[in-house]
Protein backbone atom coordinates (compact mmCIF):
# COMPACT_ATOMS: atom_id res chain seq x y z
CA UNK A 1 0.00 0.00 0.00
CA UNK A 2 1.23 3.61 -0.66
CA UNK A 3 -0.33 6.48 1.10
CA UNK A 4 -0.23 10.15 -0.63
CA UNK A 5 -0.60 13.03 0.82
CA UNK A 6 -0.90 16.21 -0.89
CA UNK A 7 -0.35 20.18 0.26
CA UNK A 8 -0.65 23.18 -1.50
CA UNK A 9 -3.81 23.98 -3.51
CA UNK A 10 -5.38 27.50 -3.01
CA UNK A 11 -7.16 30.64 -5.04
CA UNK A 12 -4.83 32.44 -6.83
CA UNK A 13 -5.88 35.07 -9.87
CA UNK A 14 -5.13 34.58 -13.11
CA UNK A 15 -1.57 35.12 -14.25
CA UNK A 16 -0.39 33.79 -10.08
CA UNK A 17 1.62 31.06 -9.47
CA UNK A 18 1.00 27.52 -6.82
CA UNK A 19 3.04 25.03 -6.13
CA UNK A 20 1.81 21.10 -5.25
CA UNK A 21 3.39 18.86 -3.14
CA UNK A 22 2.88 15.23 -2.69
CA UNK A 23 4.50 13.00 -0.31
CA UNK A 24 4.21 8.94 -0.45
CA UNK A 25 4.63 6.67 1.79
CA UNK A 26 4.29 3.20 2.57
CA UNK A 27 5.53 0.48 0.44
CA UNK A 28 7.69 2.08 -2.00
CA UNK A 29 9.19 -0.03 -5.22
CA UNK A 30 11.87 1.63 -7.27
CA UNK A 31 10.08 1.32 -10.70
CA UNK A 32 7.16 4.21 -10.55
CA UNK A 33 6.32 7.33 -11.97
CA UNK A 34 4.46 9.90 -9.91
CA UNK A 35 2.50 13.20 -11.39
CA UNK A 36 -0.16 14.96 -11.09
CA UNK A 37 -3.81 14.58 -12.33
CA UNK A 38 -6.74 17.02 -12.55
CA UNK A 39 -10.01 17.21 -12.90
CA UNK A 40 -12.79 20.02 -13.47
CA UNK A 41 -16.73 19.67 -12.58
CA UNK A 42 -17.90 17.73 -15.56
CA UNK A 43 -15.00 16.51 -16.81
CA UNK A 44 -12.78 13.70 -17.17
CA UNK A 45 -9.95 13.88 -14.96
CA UNK A 46 -6.57 14.33 -17.65
CA UNK A 47 -3.07 14.10 -17.08
CA UNK A 48 -1.25 17.23 -15.82
CA UNK A 49 2.63 16.48 -15.84
CA UNK A 50 4.56 13.10 -14.72
CA UNK A 51 8.14 12.52 -14.13
CA UNK A 52 9.28 8.85 -13.92
CA UNK A 53 12.15 7.34 -11.25
CA UNK A 54 14.22 7.41 -13.84
CA UNK A 55 13.65 11.04 -14.43
CA UNK A 56 11.38 10.90 -18.40
CA UNK A 57 8.91 13.70 -17.85
CA UNK A 58 5.33 14.04 -19.54
CA UNK A 59 3.56 16.71 -19.70
CA UNK A 60 -0.07 18.08 -20.55
CA UNK A 61 0.02 20.04 -24.08
CA UNK A 62 -2.06 23.07 -22.61
CA UNK A 63 0.83 23.32 -19.83
CA UNK A 64 3.87 22.79 -21.37
CA UNK A 65 5.97 26.34 -20.85
CA UNK A 66 4.02 26.72 -17.35
CA UNK A 67 4.06 24.19 -15.26
CA UNK A 68 7.15 22.14 -13.74
CA UNK A 69 6.76 18.70 -12.51
CA UNK A 70 9.94 17.89 -10.04
CA UNK A 71 10.74 14.82 -7.91
CA UNK A 72 12.63 13.55 -4.86
CA UNK A 73 13.12 10.02 -5.36
CA UNK A 74 14.98 9.69 -2.08
CA UNK A 75 12.36 11.42 -0.22
CA UNK A 76 9.54 10.55 -2.23
CA UNK A 77 7.78 13.45 -3.11
CA UNK A 78 6.81 14.90 -5.78
CA UNK A 79 6.00 18.58 -6.46
CA UNK A 80 4.08 20.60 -9.89
CA UNK A 81 5.00 24.22 -10.19
CA UNK A 82 2.34 25.87 -11.73
CA UNK A 83 3.07 29.44 -13.26
CA UNK A 84 0.97 31.81 -15.47
CA UNK A 85 -1.86 30.24 -14.04
CA UNK A 86 -5.32 30.66 -16.17
CA UNK A 87 -9.40 30.29 -14.99
CA UNK A 88 -8.91 26.74 -17.13
CA UNK A 89 -6.49 25.46 -14.62
CA UNK A 90 -9.58 25.34 -11.73
CA UNK A 91 -9.65 21.99 -10.93
CA UNK A 92 -9.47 19.41 -8.03
CA UNK A 93 -5.57 18.21 -8.58
CA UNK A 94 -4.55 14.35 -7.66
CA UNK A 95 -1.39 13.18 -6.70
CA UNK A 96 -0.65 9.56 -8.72
CA UNK A 97 1.56 7.23 -8.34
CA UNK A 98 1.78 4.59 -10.56
CA UNK A 99 3.64 1.48 -10.04
CA UNK A 100 5.45 0.79 -13.19
CA UNK A 101 5.32 -3.43 -13.11
CA UNK A 102 2.03 -4.35 -11.67
CA UNK A 103 0.72 -0.57 -13.47
CA UNK A 104 -0.96 -0.08 -10.69
CA UNK A 105 -2.20 2.98 -9.36
CA UNK A 106 -2.71 4.97 -6.01
CA UNK A 107 -4.61 8.19 -5.31
CA UNK A 108 -3.98 11.17 -3.11
CA UNK A 109 -7.23 12.64 -1.67
CA UNK A 110 -7.34 15.67 -4.27
CA UNK A 111 -6.36 19.15 -3.81
CA UNK A 112 -8.56 22.57 -4.84
CA UNK A 113 -6.77 24.70 -7.26
CA UNK A 114 -9.03 27.79 -7.83
CA UNK A 115 -7.73 30.52 -10.65
CA UNK A 116 -10.04 33.41 -10.84
CA UNK A 117 -10.09 35.74 -14.13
Amino acid sequence: QVQLVESGGGLVQAGGSLRLSCAASGTIVSLNTMGWYRQAPGKKRELVASMSNGGSTNYADSVKGRFTISRDNAKHTVDLQMNSLRPEDTAVYYCNHHRTLTRYDYWGQGTQVTVSS
